[in-house]
């Protein structure tokens, strides 16, 4: 069981609550939960990227209560008050593979005992779970909405079950203007250590992580691109394709906002800034990080690729922010999402004024969105 408080209640819109759920697959899951307070109402289940927490649905959950929805978003392994997970990099790293991501979906499922939820929504690295959560078990999660990542299907089933080395991240290293992978940086030793214990501050970290990534970067113009190559690659902003020689701090560092921009920044203030400040400053960034090395080490993908050929079956919705480069980061991933990946999908928006932040930079289209398929869905 967990020694940590729930969140304050000050730090909640209004009719949030903040609370504790033990014995989840081997965690003590902390989640925020809206329009509980009747127990026939059909759920909606919220998923996180990173670096966030369920703290990120706080501007969703309050609409869709409202229109009769109970509303979960847990922090998920690896993340906020959640306990329960290895943090160590040398550490249980399986444990954190998709597969067992989604039964930690189930778990709390089971906890809360629902048989199923009317959607399940994800962001960013949660729209990977999500994803896996509707092709693996459409009769529970009834529909799915992807925010910021498309799904491009199941990986190939290959001979092997080990990745092989990709040419790419050679290639990106010997460019005129030596570049890397922020994904494959993700899952080196020294990241962690580079965010947590950065010159400037978790809380300064964050507010220029969050700013270089949303659409107040007037940087931020994404295309598509024409491959996956070192030349298209590195076409993308440095959060994407950094600079070799940098670790992410020093990254995001180079594009801290103005005092006069953060005073503009309505879509996260300082007190909201706080408390993913806080949060960080506690955990670090290791247990989120551990998703990334997954993919990159390929830890579960030969389960994955049992799937290959599959597509989600569920009706199916994607939100991005039209300023948000996740869109194209991976060369068509967007198409092959509305083609074979997903064999029912109502709709692709792109937000205007909103980057990859897109659930809190612009709250109102994505829930206008939110509610007019979930509406559609169950009919």
């Amino acid at each position: 069981m967990t020694t940590l408080p729930p969140l304050p209640s000050e730090a909640l819109p209004a009719g949030i609550r903040s609370r504790f759920i033990d014995g989840i697959n081997g965690l003590s899951m902390h989640v925020l939960e809206a329009g509980f307070q009747a127990e026939e109402r059909p759920l909606v289940l919220l998923l996180h990227g990173f670096p966030e927490i369920a703290y990120s649905w706080r501007k969703i959950m309050p609409a869709l209560a409202e229109a009769g929805y109970c509303v979960v978003a847990p922090d998920q392994r690896g993340y906020g008050r959640t306990t329960g997970w290895d943090p160590s990099y040398n550490g249980d790293l399986a444990s954190f593979r998709v597969l067992n991501l989604v039964r930690d979906t189930m778990g709390l499922l089971g906890a809360l005992r629902r048989s199923s939820v009317a959607a399940v929504v994800g962001h960013d690295f949660g729209a990977w779970v999500a994803s896996w959560c509707a092709l693996l078990r459409p009769d529970v999660f009834r529909s799915v909405v992807l925010m910021s990542a498309p799904f491009a299907g199941p990986p190939a089933l290959t001979p092997s079950a080990t990745p092989p080395v990709d040419p790419v991240h050679k290639a990106l290293a010997s460019l005129p203007r030596p570049r890397k992978h922020y994904v494959m940086y993700y899952g080196t030793r020294e990241a962690n250590e580079n965010m947590w214990h950065c010159p400037q501050g978790v809380s300064a970290f964050l507010r220029a992580y969050y700013h270089y990534k949303g659409a107040d970067w007037t940087g931020n113009k994404p295309f598509r691109l024409a491959s996956w190559s070192a030349p298209e690659l590195a076409k993308m902003p440095t959060y994407y394709i950094m600079d070799a020689a940098n670790g992410m701090a020093e990254t995001v560092a180079a594009e801290m906002p103005s005092p006069a921009e953060i005073a503009a920044c309505h879509w996260l203030t300082e007190a909201e800034l706080a408390v993913y400040g806080d949060e960080y400053s506690r955990t670090g960034f290791q247990g989120g990080l551990q998703w990334y090395r997954c993919r990159t080490e390929g830890i579960g993908l030969c389960e994955l690729q049992v799937f290959s050929g599959r597509s989600i079956d569920v009706p199916a919705l994607f939100i991005a922010g039209r300023s948000d480069w996740g869109i194209y980061q991976s060369p068509g991933a967007i198409e092959r999402m509305q083609g074979t990946g997903c064999s029912a999908m109502r709709g692709v928006h792109l937000i205007d004024g909103a980057g990859h932040w897109v659930q809190q930079e612009n709250p109102d289209e994505v829930n206008r969105l939110l509610l007019a398929f979930l509406e559609n869905a169950r009919k």
